[in-house]
């Protein structure tokens, strides 16, 4: 493995959990990002957007988006879901794994498995 990858989400998350229940399971040593407690940097989150897609990175099904003001519901492009995601970061699916430039968002046991095998 190239690197130590960074896990970001927020605790109390459940899929988050698992994912770091997984990670710790195969052994793999990882840096945890807080979303609600550390933030989140300008660059760290265009990185995401440029990789998957502020569609795939905005969790319209999540509690914190659904009670947004339906009028900051209304997103249209990049620069409107990036200005929401910075100021309200737990609307960002969770968690998001990075490893290197190999960016996974949400967690699913085979999806990591493979993401591994290939670092």
């Amino acid at each position: 493995m190239t690197s130590q990858p960074n896990l970001y989400g927020i605790t109390t998350c459940d899929t988050v959990r698992k994912a770091r229940r997984w990670l710790e399971g195969e052994g793999i040593a990882y840096d945890y990002h807080d979303l609600r407690k550390d933030g989140l940097s300008v660059d760290d989150l265009k990185a995401w957007v440029g990789s998957v897609g502020w569609e795939v990175l905005l969790n319209r099904a999540g509690t914190t988006f659904r009670k947004l003001p339906d009028a900051e519901k209304q997103i249209t492009n990049e620069a409107e879901a990036v200005a929401l995601m910075l100021a309200q970061p737990t609307v960002i699916k969770r968690p998001v794994l990075v490893l290197g430039e190999k960016i996974t968002i949400g967690f699913k046991p085979l999806v990591y498995e493979e993401v591994f095998a290939k670092a």
